[in-house]
């Protein structure tokens, strides 16, 4: 599986650089993916559109709780903090901390950053973890291991994840700084942010407890081959322009996007999100990273907004008499 994820990247090399466009694009989509997949591990029940609405806009979601949100938000300052190490060719234990600390501290901000100094459990599992006294030297070991260990970019990635969550050195966001430590070091070695999916939590959660019980570590190793291939694939397919980098499941052919409505209407994309944000025009879907879809419907009444700012009506007038004709 190593060879074949090597012979993947070394494709991937041969386009580099990536234009700026489509880098910017995939890193965004890989950002809301794992934001939305490893919270959603630990219980966050926010959609991946929800997420999305969240990463992107700030907007809360009614019925969720405010440590949902928190988390998303929380997550994407730690995913800005991590990218921003992926040029150093190490990681020290501060950066370590510094990344459960952002995860944390709009949430737990007591124990954001620091080892914890108290025994735990995980819930539900029966995987002793190591006594809070021996935390610091374990770090300190895993630290020495990081730094000499010349596996395999990939194997290294995925046993330093592996590491720290059976060191469990917090008192929370152990399995989050875990992925996005295991996601720096991927990207450091130049491959994509892998995503282990909410629908193999329990095969990745029951992969890991094997391990950590004195079972074989195969397949865990193997679930996260299995998501640096996947998103190998995703890179490759997007640069061929095979793939949408929306999270997108489906998109009735009859349904475009803000961008093909924009072009038609001979409109700029801001234009149109303003419009949709004021409520003049309704979108008739939308993606599941909450990017709106319009039908042919949409047309007629940009022709009517337009003939009414030429008008001089305001946007509040236009309103009230697209709402009376909808009425």
């Amino acid at each position: 599986m190593l060879d074949k994820l090597q012979k993947k990247k070394l494709q991937l090399d041969q386009h580099r650089p990536l234009s700026k466009a489509l880098v910017k694009n995939l890193a965004h989509w890989f950002d809301v993916e794992l934001t939305y997949a490893s919270n959603a591990i630990e219980g966050n029940t926010l959609s991946r559109r929800e997420t999305a609405i969240v990463f992107d806009k700030g907007i809360t979601i009614g019925g969720k709780s405010l440590n949902e949100h928190l988390e998303v938000t929380s997550h994407k300052q730690a995913l800005i903090f991590m990218r921003g190490l992926v040029d150093q060719k190490t990681i020290t234990q501060n950066e370590l901390l510094d990344l459960n600390r952002f995860i944390l501290r709009t949430i737990q901000p007591d124990d954001a950053g620091r080892y914890r100094n108290v025994m735990v459990r995980i819930s539900g599992s029966t995987t002793v973890l190591p006594n809070a006294k021996k935390v610091p030297t374990l770090m300190e070991d895993f630290f020495v291991w990081l730094k000499n260990s010349n596996d395999h970019p990939v194997e290294k990635a995925a046993l330093a994840h592996y590491k720290l969550v059976t060191i469990h050195p917090f008192i929370d966001g152990n399995g989050r700084t875990a992925r996005l430590l295991m996601n720096l070091l991927l990207l450091q070695a130049g491959y994509p942010i892998a995503i282990i999916s909410p629908k193999h939590r329990l095969i990745y959660l029951s992969a890991l407890e094997r391990a950590q019980t004195g079972g074989s570590l195969e397949s865990f190793m193997q679930l996260l081959y299995k998501a640096v291939d996947k998103s190998l694939d995703i890179y490759l397919k997007a640069i061929s322009g095979e793939v949408v980098l929306e999270p997108v499941t489906h998109i009735p052919k009859n349904l475009l996007k803000i961008g093909e409505v924009a072009k038609k209407a001979n409109e700029t994309v801001p234009t149109i999100r303003f419009w949709t944000k004021e409520g003049l025009i309704q979108p008739a879907n939308h993606t599941e990273s909450g990017y709106f879809l319009y039908n042919e419907k949409v047309f007629p009444v940009i022709d009517k907004i337009r003939e009414m700012q030429r008008k001089r009506l305001s946007i509040k007038e236009i309103k009230e008499l697209i709402k009376k004709e909808n009425s």
